[in-house]
């Protein structure tokens, strides 16, 4: 069974729902609850998978991938087109490009992944498991 859901502190609200209502479309996610103290996102169109829970931080201070907690999310697609259209509206928000979409063969034949930062400093990852060379 896929993990039933994760739940991300942010420092700014707002701006995260503003952000996240962009991206999550293409990553084929749908919106589920939107409240003052809350939102999340849910698979689209009654899909398995992991569920997505914003809350307002409430101790200051900034994330970080390279401290014990969160490393990074991935996200898988279906085509390597869908990874580039990601991270085309990645770079449309000035996002911090880690990788751009290229083949990681290291991982697997046909990894093809982009890692960017959202604008809390959270490592994203899209990222299809086919072969894609045909």
């Amino acid at each position: 069974m896929p993990l039933g859901h994760l739940g991300l502190n942010v420092s700014d609200l707002a701006a995260a729902k503003a952000y996240y209502d962009g991206l999550m479309p293409l990553l084929a996610f749908e919106p589920f609850i939107a409240a003052d103290d809350q939102f999340s996102y849910r698979p689209a169109d009654g899909k398995v998978g992991t569920w997505l829970f914003f809350y307002q931080s409430r101790v200051d201070g900034d994330g970080s991938r390279h401290r014990t907690g969160l490393q990074h999310l991935a996200f898988i697609l279906k085509t390597p087109a869908e990874v580039q259209r990601v991270h085309d509206w990645a770079a449309s928000q000035d996002a911090e490009i880690i990788h751009a979409p290229r083949e990681f063969p290291e991982y697997h034949p046909g990894y093809y992944a982009t890692f960017w930062l959202d604008l809390h400093g959270f490592m994203l990852e899209a990222v299809c498991h086919r072969d894609h060379s045909g």
